[in-house]
């Protein structure tokens, strides 16, 4: 049996893999290069804000339809999720999506949740719809038949509304520059806008904390490769480079969307040429599927 490649994936979901439009798996490719990349031994992570239902619905179902549980039975095939910026994970195995762990320590007190809902749902429902399938964090995201600047007109309006009604309620809360704390000093949340949503979560979340959860579940079950590549739409992206630098691994990062600004690292920024989202993603992995011969 020949060597596993020397190559391991942290891979963000919506731009790189999924469109950020129809939010979907819309490049087959994409699915093809995954399913032969963890065929041949790439441990392949998806490190995403995005809910396990969601992950389970459009990632892992199509990787599964594709022949992804053959390629999960290959000696040394490692596949991984790591949901909410690290407040769920679960393995995917030839099964699919396996066994749920929630980190209740970073969750938010149900009443809060309702209160979120609410406001999206009786104000903002012409143009965002409430996330039920997040277990941690809230979630409220654009809907896919509502336009750009329609909805960040909303969304700006609606964030600026429920900065002040988790305060209100005496939840500690960050949003830009504005910082409220509980009774006790803390800022335990913060308000952080994506280019589809707002997510509204624990300050102790964020891709750095995902890519620590994939690397243990993976170290766990095998030698990890030297080589890692981190892929992703965002600044916050970076960190789970930088953490896989700060561990002293061979890490560079794939930014999909560079128009928001490359930021400078100590370790090596790639940019896909002009593509950008999921033909960038699918761009790169088809680079290393070329490059294994696969």
């Amino acid at each position: 049996m020949s060597a596993a490649p020397d190559l391991g994936l942290l891979l963000d979901v919506d731009g790189p893999i999924a469109s950020p439009v129809s939010r979907t798996i819309a490049i087959p490719t994409i699915i093809d290069d995954l399913i032969a990349l963890t065929a041949a031994g790439v441990p392949v992570a998806f490190v995403t804000g995005r809910s396990d239902a969601f992950i389970n619905e459009q990632v892992v179902a199509p990787l599964m339809a594709h022949g992804l549980a053959d390629a999960l039975r290959a000696p040394g095939a490692r596949m991984f999720g790591v949901f909410e910026k690290g407040a769920v994970w679960a393995p995917i195995d030839e099964n699919g999506l396996g066994e749920i762990t929630v980190d209740e320590s970073v969750a938010f007190r149900p009443d809060d949740i309702a209160a979120i809902r609410d406001l999206a749902e009786a104000t903002y429902g012409d143009t965002m719809f409430f996330d039920e399938t997040k277990r941690a964090m809230i979630s409220v995201e654009q809907r896919t038949d509502v336009d750009s600047p329609t909805y960040y007109a909303a969304q700006s309006a609606f964030q600026d509304e429920a900065y002040a009604l988790l305060t209100g309620r005496g939840l500690g809360l960050r949003y830009g520059d504005r910082e409220q704390p509980d009774d006790t000093g803390a800022v335990p949340f913060r308000v952080d806008p994506t280019v589809i949503s707002t997510d509204i979560e624990s300050v102790l979340l964020d891709k750095d904390r995902g890519a620590v959860r994939a690397l243990e579940h993976f170290a766990a079950r095998g030698p990890l490769p030297r080589t890692w590549r981190s892929v992703g739409d965002s600044r916050s992206d970076y960190k789970m480079a930088d953490q896989l630098h700060a561990d002293g691994f061979d890490v560079a990062h794939v930014d999909v969307r560079p128009s928001d600004g490359v930021l400078d690292k100590p370790y090596r920024v790639i940019i896909e040429g002009d593509l950008i989202h999921d033909e960038a993603g699918a761009a790169f992995l088809r680079y290393w599927r070329t490059q294994f011969g696969l």
